[in-house]
């Protein structure tokens, strides 16, 4: 996970954050200038703009390339109980945690800071597009719960998991108000469902 001594910048990324189901998962990858040109290179850029197929190919080349990688997650119960936010600082901190020894800066791609991380932090809006060490973390995040996500859809047969990943799609709000919940969705994001259903 890690190539020499120290850790430079940290690039951060969430994803899952308004989904109705699961955990929402973090990723914190650390990067050098060259593995990040050789990276964008072969494609890498925010995972909300590549394909399945792409982003599956991007995994082993950030894992191989990258200083350092982590991954954090937060589970559906840990979102209803302390709220999406802080739930999701919980998985971003997991991931870093992860990594070798503390970087000396983390990018938080968005606007909100990272309460509870103490050292050196940035927040920067589309950070995903235009830095690579974010990108290549949304890229991890995103593929490792769409990988959860398809295993729990065979225990939780109905509700189409393995093709939205847990957002609120039209499928999947017909079969929550036909089965109601299970155990992994997020209750406290259904009230609004179930009030108005």
């Amino acid at each position: 996970m890690v190539d020499g001594d120290g850790l430079g910048i940290a690039g951060v990324d969430e994803v899952g954050r308004g989904c109705l189901f699961g955990p929402v998962f973090a990723a914190a990858v650390v990067l050098s200038d060259q593995a990040a040109a050789h990276l964008q290179a072969a494609g890498l850029t925010d995972s909300k703009a590549l394909t399945p197929r792409r982003r599956a190919a991007l995994v082993p080349l950030i894992e191989e390339h990258a200083q350092a990688w982590g991954l954090g997650q937060s589970s559906a119960r840990a979102i209803d109980h302390y709220g999406i936010r802080t739930a999701t600082e919980q998985a971003m901190l997991c991931a870093l945690q992860r990594l070798p020894s503390r970087p000396q800066l983390v990018l938080v791609d968005g606007v909100l800071p990272l309460r509870l991380w103490a050292g050196s932090q940035r927040t920067i809006v589309r950070g995903d597009s235009s830095h690579a060490a974010i990108a290549a973390a949304s890229v991890l995040a995103k593929e490792a719960r769409d990988a959860l996500l398809r295993r729990l859809s065979h225990r939780f047969p109905g509700y189409g998991l393995e093709r939205h990943a847990g957002y609120g799609t039209a499928q999947h709000r017909a079969a929550l108000l036909a089965a109601g919940p299970t155990p992994l969705h997020r209750h406290s994001f259904l009230r609004k469902l179930f009030a108005t259903g």
